[in-house]
């Protein structure tokens, strides 16, 4: 989408958000003018390699670029899911830098970081702050004033993490099978899983993945099952969510910790798809949990997409001016596509 391109002098600056299911390409003026957007599937080099990462993240970028009068960006900002720890940012930051689109006109290098940042930066400007995403994974990470950062690997039960909707989605189907054959105690979802896939059993489902006929990618969007499940009552699924509410919470006071900042008043920005769904079953005992173990903490719930964060982050890198940061937030929050589903999705 073109949103008037600007003169061949004007500069302008490049954010990218990649995550597991989309990514986000903006391109704007330094005054905060949007003058092109782009959306892609996802770029998280973990789920799709790193050169699929990079291949999908420079034809959207080309692709807005051009529509601008085909430049390179003053500025460029990559926050990917997936860059947790320094080899995965080195990796990319040099697979990367080779192309045209990623290059700097006075040579000023992209920068290449967690998408975690983005979000952060979408939800507030405070230099003491924390953020907790809950979208397909799990992660948190917090800054301090002085530069200090505290955060979590995020790769999965192997560093600990349990939530997000990809292990929603599994424990959906687990608790699902064990009503089936009788190991577990019944549940609403043996007949809703199957169901959303268009079998009759449980065992279908369960021999469709095994056999690789069903993605495992797709387990993700059982998550939306396991809420309306809760709704209705049904106590298998509403322990997992309590689960995933005792999680975001422990990540969040953890990360304070780690910062010495359980006394001080700083934002606790929530986001992804999971949490920006609002959903009353989870949101109500996270800020519960919150307010009890960080009384001291302003929560913030974000639904407009972490591309707006990244967006702020390159454009102050730019040295653009605060009615910059204005006009581009106003801008990338009044338009609809771009803002978080409505459903907990994975």
């Amino acid at each position: 989408m073109n949103r008037g391109a600007a003169g061949r002098s004007e500069k302008v600056v490049l954010a990218v958000d990649g995550g597991s299911s989309k990514t986000d390409v903006v391109v704007l003026s330094l005054t905060g003018q949007l003058l092109a957007r782009r959306r892609g599937e996802g770029s998280n080099p973990q789920i799709v390699g790193l050169d699929r990462s990079v291949a999908v993240i420079g034809e959207l970028v080309s692709e807005a670029l051009a529509s601008t009068g085909n430049r390179q960006a003053e500025r460029t900002g990559f926050y990917l899911s997936g860059m947790d720890f320094t080899a995965e940012i080195e990796a990319f930051y040099a697979a990367v830098s080779i192309h045209d689109w990623a290059r700097s006109p006075a040579g000023v290098p992209p920068v290449v970081e967690n998408d975690l940042f983005a979000l952060l930066r979408a939800g507030t400007d405070s230099s003491d702050a924390v953020a907790v995403v809950c979208g397909t994974g799990i992660n948190a990470v917090g800054m301090r004033s002085d530069g200090a950062t505290a955060r979590f690997p995020a790769v999965g039960q192997i560093a600990g993490d349990w939530g997000g909707g990809g292990m929603l989605g599994v424990q959906a189907l687990w608790h699902a099978a064990r009503s089936e054959d009788g190991r577990g105690p019944k549940s609403l979802l043996e007949r809703t899983v199957p169901q959303s896939f268009g079998l009759s059993s449980v065992m279908e489902v369960t021999e469709g993945l095994h056999l690789n006929r069903i993605p495992a990618r797709t387990l993700a969007h059982l998550t939306p099952l396991l809420f309306a499940a809760a709704q209705s009552g049904d106590k298998p699924a509403l322990e997992e969510i309590q689960r995933q509410a005792r999680e975001i919470v422990t990540m969040a006071t953890t990360v304070l910790r780690r910062l010495d900042l359980q006394q001080v008043a700083i934002p606790i920005v929530l986001g992804g798809s999971v949490l920006a769904a609002d959903h009353p079953l989870l949101t109500e005992p996270v800020r519960s949990g919150l307010e009890l173990n960080a009384p001291h903490a302003l929560i913030r719930l974000v639904r407009d997409p972490p591309v707006l964060g990244a967006a702020l982050l390159v454009l102050e890198s730019a040295g653009a001016e605060g009615a910059a940061l204005v006009r581009a937030k106003r801008q990338l929050q009044a338009d609809p596509v771009q803002r978080a589903p409505a459903t907990p999705v994975g």
